[in-house]
């Protein structure tokens, strides 16, 4: 692939550890020294995480490597990855041990243990990839105010992370056992992308947040945490996170500024063996360098409500009764693919890359 790229990538993939009869295994995490191969959630949901590289092509060989290596050690303790991003069989949350930290990562486990109170355990088992893009310092430095820009991508991502949403869905099967104890058998759900619907791993509000700029944002999710609605900045569950370099924290993101832009709505698609098509990757790719060239808006309220429920909405199975921006949500995906084809209209790989998406909802 011969796309010019211009930035910095990084890939989080969340994959589930299940024994020979696809039950979740029992063992402690095997790789405990390991920082490209680590937990979530649970001991048993493994997170391979890649280093950052300069391109798409060299960050799935990386995933590649790391995955290889994953899956080699499991084979040896008779075991295997869950292709799936909704969770196999459970007979009960005693099967999920919380990820166990000790030392001065001690912190990470008790904050799960919060976590595992708010939201209960199953919840947390579901697991996807986590796509994380920055722009180039020579790029960077030509920008006057690299927060105001990384601000206004943010407003737009999660405006149109439907449409990632509606082409990545990959998860619309799952075990009764995910909606109470005692029932089993696979069913088909009424979504998509269980994850990315209102079944999902939400916050029990919709966040409204000042992006006036980066201080105000931070203030407007310090003030949820002030008053407990948050335990902290990690918790605001939105499909697009925006992050500091180094440790992710208020006061990091507001003394360093804003590092990279994470996108957090894709589904392992379990029929790709990395559990994530490259082109895909490279049309969220495309997606960013669109939205980063069009004009600033006031992303209020009211349009931060609408971008959530446009993304629970677009994961549903029947996409018919679907709207987004007062036409079918599949018309609207369309128009946006559209858009993207006449910027890119000097450049036939980039133009092929979209046309690829654009069969998904048209048909060959």
């Amino acid at each position: 692939m011969s796309i010019i790229f211009n930035g910095q990538f990084g890939l989080e993939r969340e994959t589930l550890r299940v024994d020979q009869y696809n039950h979740l295994a029992q063992t402690p995490h095997p790789f405990p020294d390991d920082p490209n191969i680590t937990r979530d959630f649970c001991e048993n949901q493994v997170e391979i995480i890649t280093p950052v590289c300069h391109s798409i092509p060299e960050m799935m060989q990386s995933l590649s490597d790391l995955h290889q290596r994953t899956v080699q050690k499991l084979h040896e303790m008779g075991e295997h990855l869950w292709l799936y991003s909704n969770p196999p069989y459970i007979s009960s949350e005693s099967e999920i041990p919380v990820a166990r930290f000790d030392g001065e990562q001690a912190f990470k486990h008790h904050y799960r243990l919060k976590l595992q109170r708010r939201y209960g355990k199953k919840l947390m088992l579901y697991s996807g990839i986590h796509f994380n893009f920055s722009f180039q310092e020579d790029v960077l430095q030509k920008i006057p105010d690299r927060n105001a820009f990384y601000l206004k991508l943010y407003k737009y991502l999660s405006s149109y992370s439907w449409l990632l949403v509606m082409l990545t869905a990959a998860s619309p099967l799952y075990d009764q056992s995910l909606d109470a104890d005692g029932q089993k058998g696979i069913v088909r759900s009424p979504f998509a992308s269980m994850r990315n619907s209102i079944r999902g791993y939400w916050n029990q509000f919709i966040p409204e947040l000042n992006y006036t700029d980066l201080q105000s944002y931070a203030d407007s999710i310090q003030n949820y945490i002030n008053k407990g609605i948050l335990f902290s900045a990690s918790e605001l569950y939105l499909p697009i996170r925006m992050k500091p370099p180094g440790e992710n924290s208020l006061e990091n993101l507001v003394n360093h500024g804003i590092d990279h832009i994470e996108l957090r709505m894709f589904d392992l698609n379990p029929f790709e063996p990395l559990g994530i098509a490259e082109q895909d990757l490279v049309f969220a790719y495309l997606l960013i360098l669109w939205l980063s060239s069009l004009p600033d808006f006031d992303f209020h309220a009211d349009l931060q409500i609408e971008a959530v429920k446009h993304h629970q909405a677009t994961a549903c199975y029947d996409l018919s009764q679907i709207t987004i921006q007062h036409q079918p949500a599949k018309q609207a995906a369309v128009s946006v693919l559209d858009q993207m084809t006449d910027y890119f209209s000097d450049d036939p790989e980039k133009r092929n890359i979209i046309h690829l998406q654009k069969l998904k909802l048209i048909g060959a």
